[in-house]
């Protein structure tokens, strides 16, 4: 690392050294010991200006103590039933590790519809894997290979998109504004498999938008992707979609213990217990609550919002065109996490 690198971290670390409670400690809970790695995603995403991390931080912090996130995994969605709908409709998983130790996080961007419950269900799952991502999954990894790992790596299966229900931009683009101010660089690499023909003609109109950092991490990967990501992990670690013969995916594996959206994936299955026994022991004399825990939704970025309308007039055009049906949900990146992108190839 550079000495200009190490100057702003140093800047930023004394920064933070400032801050009282109750950031400092919901500070703890987001850099899980792992601080240095933490001041550098925030740098990062702000282009190393450590006036602008430290506000970014800050903002982070803020809102983490305003909607009490520090409590969100002590709060299961309930009954069972609600709960799978949202698996169901919001597919996101984890497959295992690459054999660098990253977690492989799975999202079927092509096939979710986030039309089974009300927006803050699918906000409240989606910052609850947040969550044990970064307090449990990547702590554990950390400590079993003994080096820091706060990243992980997303494979993106573009199964099922097609150009119809543009309204599901919105939701896609409010997941990817949570984690774009509060999870930034997340994400070690960006795999997209099974990219329809869309995925051209948008990906022409939408990469000048990106940030060259965030281009950089995006690969797009012939067929299912098999072939390319066994060079990064095992066979065990891929997910289901990547493990058919030649490319195409579907929402329903044959089995369910290996396909990672399901909730009845070992993945889910941990998370799930975990978050309903943390709510016993939080509340040990009530029961589970019905009802989403509810966080502030940020106004999405105007760059996220320019992203967002350039796709959306690309859709238009390829209707009138081209006659092409179906729809551009999910094509922006949602999770990490960090980058205000698209999903094209």
């Amino acid at each position: 690392m550079g000495t200009v690198s190490q100057d702003a971290i140093n800047q930023f670390k004394a920064l933070m050294d400032q801050v009282e409670e109750p950031l400092k400690r919901t500070y703890q809970t987001v850099h899980q010991g792992y601080q240095a790695e933490t001041l550098v995603r925030f740098l990062k995403a702000r282009e190393w200006n450590v006036t602008k991390a430290h506000k970014m931080l800050l903002d982070c912090l803020n809102w983490r103590v305003h909607n009490e996130i520090d409590n969100i995994l002590t709060k299961p969605i309930v009954p069972t039933d609600l709960y799978r709908a949202v698996r169901d409709s919001h597919l996101i998983g984890m497959s295992g590790y690459s054999r660098e130790g990253l977690p492989v996080f799975a999202h079927g961007v092509g096939l979710s519809t986030y039309d089974k419950a009300s927006v803050h269900y699918y906000v409240q799952s989606h910052i609850q894997i947040n969550e044990y991502r970064d307090r449990i999954v990547l702590p554990t990894a950390s400590k079993k290979y003994g080096r820091p790992i706060t990243t992980g790596v997303k494979v993106l299966d573009m199964s099922g998109l097609k150009l119809s229900a543009l309204n599901q931009i919105k939701m896609v683009t409010l997941i990817s504004t949570i984690d774009d101010l509060n999870y930034p660089e997340k994400t070690h690499t960006y795999y997209i498999v099974n990219a329809p023909y869309v995925f051209s003609a948008c990906w022409k109109v939408v990469k000048p938008l990106l940030q060259e950092r965030t281009r950089k991490k995006i690969q797009v990967l012939s067929g299912n992707g098999r072939d390319e990501l066994l060079k990064i992990m095992d066979y065990a670690s891929l997910p289901h979609f990547c493990k058919r013969e030649g490319s195409g995916s579907s929402r329903h594996s044959g089995y369910a213990n290996d396909n990672c959206f399901s909730l009845d994936h070992p993945f889910h299955q941990k998370l799930y217990n975990y978050v309903k026994q943390k709510s016993l022991e939080s509340e040990p004399s009530q029961p589970s609550k019905q009802g989403s825990f509810h966080v502030d939704l940020p106004e999405p970025a105007v760059e996220g919002m320019e992203i967002a309308k350039t796709i959306e007039s690309q859709a238009h055009n390829f209707e009138k065109g081209n006659g092409v049906s179906g729809s551009l949900n999910g094509l922006k990146i949602d999770d990490d996490s960090d980058h205000r992108t698209t999903h094209c190839p």
